[in-house]
């Protein structure tokens, strides 16, 4: 599994959840790019990549991402973020003047940190990342905001948990593959939720034509995202998430609507996760 992050990081803990029971190995990126390029390159591997989030939102950099690459999603996972706050072991809050993180992480936990306002916030790359080298370089007096299960994982003492300030909390995240590959991670006849692409004239009421037409033929609409098109001025690019029950209504909503679209592009149809 292609990771954003180091082993330990909330995309390594939400591929080994959507995999239970099966071996993961996780491989490393440093970037979304990274994730994106390396599953390019080698077909035999499957991904993970967060698309949005219940505080931060969308990732839109990961929608376009996706549109462009020939990877189709097989399934999601919806994970509790829960942030802790972890240094090496023996060592009290006092001790902590430096707090390690990403920036999102860090915003995250706002409150808490402002109640503890003499540890120093200084962005990181990633959270598990803030760990791993808080433990490889026996940082005394440094602390990392990062998931239980880095902590754990690179040796670090938990000095407080669940330190986020929204409680309700949760990243849904995507599992990508090869279209070869996946037809053996989803079965596409229990589908029952689809993402969709595509682009719309600029004219009156062109949206709204679509949507109803999918109302019509019982489309559940989770999530509509726009994203305007780079030198075509006032034009944007639709992303939609849609669920149903009955896959042949969803396949002859589809086949309604591509008059009325452009540039249209199934980019997953897959089980829908389990609510939280």
């Amino acid at each position: 599994m292609a990771i954003q992050g180091v082993a330990g990081c909330f995309h390594d803990a939400a591929a080994r959840e959507f995999f239970a029971g099966r071996e993961v190995e996780s491989v490393p990126c440093d970037t979304f790019e990274d994730v994106f390029d390396a599953l390019r390159y080698d077909a035999s591997m499957a991904g993970i990549v967060a698309i949005e989030n219940t505080i931060a939102g969308s990732l839109l950099q990961n929608h376009e991402l996706l549109r462009q690459s020939n990877l189709t999603i097989v399934g999601e996972h919806k994970m509790y973020i829960s942030q802790a706050l972890a240094a090496l072991p023996g060592q009290r809050l006092e001790d902590i003047v430096e707090v390690h993180s990403h920036p999102i992480a860090l915003r995250q936990c706002e409150q808490y940190l402002h109640r503890h306002a003499w540890m120093k916030r200084v962005e990181a790359h990633d959270t598990a990342g803030s760990a791993m080298e808080i433990a490889q370089a026996g940082l005394m007096g440094h602390a990392a905001i990062c998931g239980r299960y880095a902590a754990e994982r690179y040796g670090l003492e938990v000095l407080d948990d669940d330190i986020q300030t929204n409680k309700r909390n949760f990243t849904r995240f995507l599992v990508l593959a090869d279209p070869t590959l996946a037809r053996d991670l989803v079965a596409e006849c229990y589908a029952d939720k689809a993402s969709l692409a595509f682009t719309l004239p600029h004219s009156q009421g062109s949206l709204s034509a679509v949507l109803t037409i999918f109302s019509f033929y019982g489309m559940n609409l989770t999530k509509i995202q726009s994203l305007p098109i780079i030198g075509r001025e006032w034009e944007y690019r639709f992303y939609i998430d849609l669920t149903f029950g009955d896959v042949t209504r969803y396949r002859q909503s589809v086949d309604a609507v591509r008059p009325l679209i452009s540039d249209f592009k199934v980019l997953g149809e897959y089980n829908v996760a389990s609510s939280m």
